[in-house]
């Protein structure tokens, strides 16, 4: 029988709120689940280790990406062999999307009792954990500024903070990819996706899939606002690689090399500036539930 353990943001909101899932996992049997809340998405690794301690084998996140992402990256430190089941609390909600779960309480809760088990890929960048995609550049500037009008505007906070950066002219870069050079050159932004969506639908690596064992690279090479139109045009029809300003190759080992030191992010999280990116890939070592085929 699956031994449930929950780790809760209690600044994130889904549905009827945190009373409506306890409510519920009692009327499904599991009243005397282990149960941590957390005010902060940082505080979730130690709750997550009590857990594990205790015994669970499969831990509902109620909370955004970065509480996702940090429980992920317990998983992984820890070596342990546990469900991760995800009730998408936050604003992107990344992976969530990315896996097909709804966002909605009472769906996303079958889903984590009754899902279907799926082992998918997670990518590591200097050392830390991603499920959906990290990088360097625009979208490290768009995330880093969207922080403080995330909670008063959503995914709008997105939209608001990326056109503050449409004119930006990147960084020189030198990109290794399996041991061989790649791409050298200019570039406003580098990514690595272990997923092909982000939120909105827009595809950003249309042959991307989390558990072929591979990670996706890309750049852009839009130096103005008109090319970034382009660039979009392109990702809305779901072909973002058909642009002659997006290269896109897959691999396992990834070092990216900036002429200077810039932010970068991992899962919709901005991250201190640095000049050198360090990425990998675990193949299948996680398990999600997600909505059955």
């Amino acid at each position: 029988m699956t031994t449930l353990g929950v780790i809760a943001h209690s600044g994130k909101s889904l549905g009827d709120g945190l009373d409506s899932l306890r409510r519920m996992l009692a009327e499904a049997g599991h009243a005397g689940s282990p149960w941590r809340e957390v005010s902060k998405s940082k505080e979730a690794p130690k709750q997550l280790r009590r857990l594990l301690r205790e015994g669970v084998d499969r831990v509902i996140v109620w909370g955004g990406d970065g509480t996702v992402r940090r429980c992920i990256d317990t998983i992984v430190e820890e070596g342990a062999q546990v469900d991760l089941a995800i009730m998408p609390a936050g604003t992107a909600n990344l992976l969530a999307h990315g896996l097909g779960i709804p966002i909605d309480l009472e769906q996303a809760l079958e889903v984590a009792l009754h899902g279907h088990l799926r082992r998918i890929d997670v990518g590591v960048i200097n050392g830390e954990c991603f499920a959906v995609m990290a990088g360097s550049g625009f979208d490290a500037l768009m995330i880093r500024d969207a922080d403080d009008d995330k909670e008063r505007l959503g995914r709008l906070a997105y939209v608001k903070a990326g056109a503050r950066h449409l004119s930006t002219k990147g960084r020189k870069v030198r990109i290794d990819v399996d041991g061989r050079r790649w791409f050298e050159g200019r570039t406003a932004c580098v990514l690595v996706g272990n997923m092909g969506q982000v939120f909105g639908g827009l595809t950003l690596f249309p042959d991307a899939r989390p558990d072929d064992g591979v990670l996706d690279i890309g750049v852009v090479t839009a130096q103005q606002r008109l090319d970034w139109v382009r660039v979009g045009l392109r990702a809305a029809t779901g072909r973002v690689d058909a642009s002659p300003l997006v290269e896109i190759t897959q691999g396992r080992k990834i070092r990216v090399r900036l002429d200077k030191a810039q932010a970068w992010e991992l899962d919709g999280g901005d991250r201190p500036k640095t000049d050198q990116l360090k990425v990998g890939v675990l193949p299948g070592r996680l398990t999600v539930c997600v909505p059955a085929p």
